[in-house]
């Protein structure tokens, strides 16, 4: 069944409200209820509750967002130069899933919208001469990443515009769900991370911030805010408070990404380069005659400590510091070389959260390292397996093996990789006893499928006993797993 709308504002092609009726004894008069449901939506968009667009509605989102002043200048951006050219002029009332189908397909094709336009790409608006950086526009897609981002945008908006009474529904629950995207983390290899520390300690301040960032897994800017009152060396643990945030020139204090502070232990030979790095900062404080304060920086560009680095800068020194030796790496991937060590080392998933300061209890390091987390229970499995006694004679479990506990691959069904994966947070302990599994929806939007998919992952869990499934409630990891 189809029905005129309109054209749509990013093809410029018609645009119909379209819905389709299985066969059937009672076809005509489901039918009928989807033509008086599709004229509904029609007369809601020919007489809206409100003409604004969505360029009206973007200002006043962004004048009641409440976000972190690192992630406005982002959302700016995003808003600027991709939602108001190709959907500010829309009425909010013609939002629909084939719009917004439309829009995100455009930023999969070419993220300048040139429209299959052929121009000359100027490296700059400016007045100039050409060189070897001005040729033909080449399409370049946005990322996922980036298009999960916008959708979230987006969403905020219709959610606020909903609120606000200036549509019924969200529009947005209309377009096709954006996958989910996959995490790859690049780690440095251990042979790449020793030069790397190498190269660093040729200055021992770089070198003791690399080191520092090798061994805590420490963000970019919760180095930069630590100060010498933050560790303690009776008890070699440092805390980490606060994070340095930064926006062009601009550079602030303000709470670490999780709003929480944590306390990470240090190991003793990290302690005594901290112990001498510390005689160093008090020998070049007195140098100009002043006192190393407590509250003094442990990196900085000050003799005293006054001041603290920037993040860009360190940022943009790591990156020349490896394009030196080679290497395509930034300061990020040490922390991964952090948490994939303390996997491979045999530390459970809620120790390594803990460090990283990952919120949810594991859940975000179970879904960023599953790879890493797979390697190391195959190799703690192939270890106790070698120490085992033999199986009698005329014994075989080939036949007994459950789907779920077969060899799963990246080809292996959806379903049956959800399932291992939490087959693995569940003996790894990040899921325990009695605690809920994440529900359904989170688990399809994780995984970029369908939540009838992330049932039957669940659905063979059950079938194995590995969790208690009730009808209405969220299910929960069975008791006796050892």
């Amino acid at each position: 069944m189809k029905v005129y709308a309109g054209i749509d504002p990013i093809t410029k092609r018609r645009y119909d409200l379209t819905e389709t009726i299985p066969p059937g004894p009672r076809a005509d008069r489901e039918a009928q209820k989807a033509l008086t449901k599709l004229l509904g939506q029609l007369d809601e968009q020919r007489n809206p509750k409100t003409r604004a667009t969505v360029n009206q509605l973007i200002d006043r989102y962004l004048e009641v967002l409440r976000v972190e002043g690192t992630t406005r200048p982002t959302y700016e951006g995003y808003i600027k130069n991709h939602i108001r050219p190709l959907l500010g002029t829309v009425p909010v009332a013609r939002l629909g899933g084939e719009i917004f189908d439309s829009f995100y397909a455009e930023l999969r094709r070419c993220r300048a919208h040139c429209r299959g336009r052929k121009y000359v790409q100027h490296r700059t608006n400016r007045v100039h001469e050409c060189d070897r950086r001005c040729g033909p526009h080449v399409c370049r897609p946005l990322s996922d990443s980036t298009i999960k981002q916008i959708n979230g945008i987006l969403s905020g908006a219709c959610n606020r515009a909903v609120r606000w009474g200036w549509r019924g529904t969200n529009p947005i629950d209309q377009a096709e769900r954006l996958p989910g995207g996959k995490p790859d983390p690049q780690p440095p290899t251990p042979d790449q991370a020793a030069r790397i520390t190498t190269e660093a300690w040729t200055d021992p301040d770089w070198g003791m911030f690399v080191w520092l960032a090798f061994v805590t897994g420490a963000r970019r800017g919760e180095l930069c805010a630590l100060a010498w009152d933050r560790l303690d060396f009776s008890t070699g643990v440092l805390t980490i408070r606060s994070s340095i945030a930064q926006h062009n020139a601009m550079t602030w204090e303000k709470h670490t990404k999780t709003h929480q502070q944590r306390r990470i232990v240090l190991d003793d030979q990290t302690l005594a380069l901290l112990r001498a790095y510390l005689r160093l900062c008090t020998e070049r404080a007195a140098t100009i005659g002043a006192e190393l304060l407590p509250s003094a920086r442990i990196f900085s560009g000050a003799p005293d400590g006054s001041t603290w680095l920037k993040p860009g800068t360190v940022t943009q020194r790591f990156v020349r510091m490896c394009a030196r030796l080679g290497m395509d790496k930034n300061l990020h991937q040490l922390r991964h070389y952090s948490a994939t060590e303390l996997i491979g080392a045999g530390v459970d998933v809620r120790t390594v959260a803990g460090r990283l300061g990952h919120s949810g209890g594991g859940t975000t390091t179970l879904r960023v390292y599953s790879a890493w987390l797979a390697e190391a229970d195959q190799r703690a499995s192939g270890a106790l397996a070698a120490r085992m006694p033999e199986l009698p004679a005329g014994v075989s479990v080939e036949e007994d093996l459950t789907a779920l506990e077969r060899a799963v691959t990246e080809d292996s069904a959806p379903y049956h990789r959800i399932a291992a994966d939490l087959r693995g947070a569940i003996r790894c302990g990040a899921i325990r006893e009695g605690d809920p599994l994440p529900v359904v929806a989170e688990l399809a939007a994780r995984y970029g499928v369908a939540a009838s998919t992330a049932h039957r992952a669940v659905a063979l869990l059950a079938d194995a006993n590995e969790v208690v499934v009730r009808r209405g409630k969220r299910a929960v990891v069975a008791g006796a797993q050892g």
